[in-house]
């Protein structure tokens, strides 16, 4: 049987929501395209053995908002949109699935760029090259863009910790990464090289057992983050860790990570700014793979990568300072932010 797509019914704001289909291919996927006002949507794709459809659609849905917020802050002249594969990435991906996949994005006739997420390497998204001039993320082009994640989350850490503690110096200064997939090892090894007392939780014991060896981390079990005492959250699992229970009992002053989506709902920024815990919103901090990504879109060399994740650190701390003085949520401000940037261009 040929690729199939057909256009499921798209949540209110949003611009479309494809489900892609090969059954001989073994791909069932959903594309999402939240806004393309700043220019064609783009964002990763993501493979995860969802537990059902709807799960599958509240994730995409999700993340392609968060990234038409992502790349209006990072301005990089892209829209929003995101793709997720549904199935476990260790057992059911092929190459032939991920041919089938550039074949729907390419469908899409430009207006979705697709790259690699959790679950898709580099070298996945080479096979969904083969079907499209869509795809991007690729070696011996702009690459894995995790390193480029790692680095603007980091240089955004700094400036939240000058807000949150008065200094960027974070020499013992408790630190705790949640996650230790490519971005957040990454991240991990600059924080242990800046000086951090360095915590680090994964469902995976090699990565614990790699980071405790090599960066000298302290190890915490994956259900004990909430208990631990630490000066910085930096989650960089998936989302949804911060819930109104966890906000509660979290220790940190300052959250900032790599995790997309890390608030399980609107009200929870309330109970972290309640507590005077400072929440860097994720889809500011994280832009740095975004960027690498829409480098290889717009022809860009690495200056003009490194000037965007400076960009980036500057928009935080304009985004904080502006926070303080009217006394505001730092999401709300970065909020209020995007939606100028795209009510300007929709009067132009």
């Amino acid at each position: 049987m040929a690729l199939t797509l057909t256009d499921l019914t798209a949540p209110q704001g949003f611009e479309r929501l494809v489900l892609a289909q090969d059954p001989q291919a073994g791909l069932r996927a959903l594309i999402c395209l939240h806004s393309t006002t700043l220019g064609p949507a783009a964002g990763g794709c993501r493979m995860w053995a969802y537990a059902d459809d709807d799960a599958a659609i509240h994730d995409v849905t999700r993340l392609a908002r968060g990234m038409t917020y992502k790349n209006a802050m990072a301005d990089l002249g892209l829209g929003g949109g995101k793709a997720v594969i549904i199935g476990d990435a260790r057992t059911d991906k092929t190459p032939a699935m991920m041919r089938a996949f550039g074949e729907a994005v390419d469908a899409l006739g430009g207006t979705y760029w697709t790259a690699e997420d959790v679950g898709i390497s580099p070298a996945d998204m080479a096979h969904a090259a083969e079907a499209t001039r869509f795809a991007v993320g690729l070696s011996g082009a702009s690459g894995d863009p995790s390193p480029w994640t790692a680095e603007g989350v980091f240089r955004c850490l700094r400036v939240g910790a000058r807000h949150a503690f008065g200094t960027d110096d974070l020499t013992g200064r408790r630190v705790l990464v949640q996650g230790l997939g490519h971005v957040g090892l990454s991240l991990a090894e600059k924080l242990a090289a800046a000086g951090a007392r360095l915590m680090v939780t994964d469902i995976h014991q090699a990565a614990l057992d790699d980071a405790a060896t090599r960066l000298g981390a302290t190890v915490c079990a994956p259900d004990a983050v909430f208990d631990q005492q630490m000066d910085i959250l930096a989650p960089c699992a998936l989302g949804g860790v911060l819930t109104r229970d966890t906000a509660a009992a979290l220790t940190a002053t300052l959250v900032c990570g790599a995790a997309n989506n890390q608030l399980a709902d609107d009200g929870v920024a309330d109970i972290l700014a309640a507590r005077g815990i400072t929440y860097l919103p994720d889809y500011v901090v994280n832009a740095g793979g975004i960027i690498s990504v829409a480098s290889e879109i717009h022809g860009k060399p690495d200056a003009w990568r490194l000037d965007r994740l400076t960009a980036i650190a500057g928009r935080v701390d304009q985004m904080l300072t502006r926070a303080r003085d009217t006394d505001q949520l730092p999401s709300a401000v970065a909020d209020q932010m995007v939606h100028d940037m795209l009510t300007t261009r929709r009067a132009a």
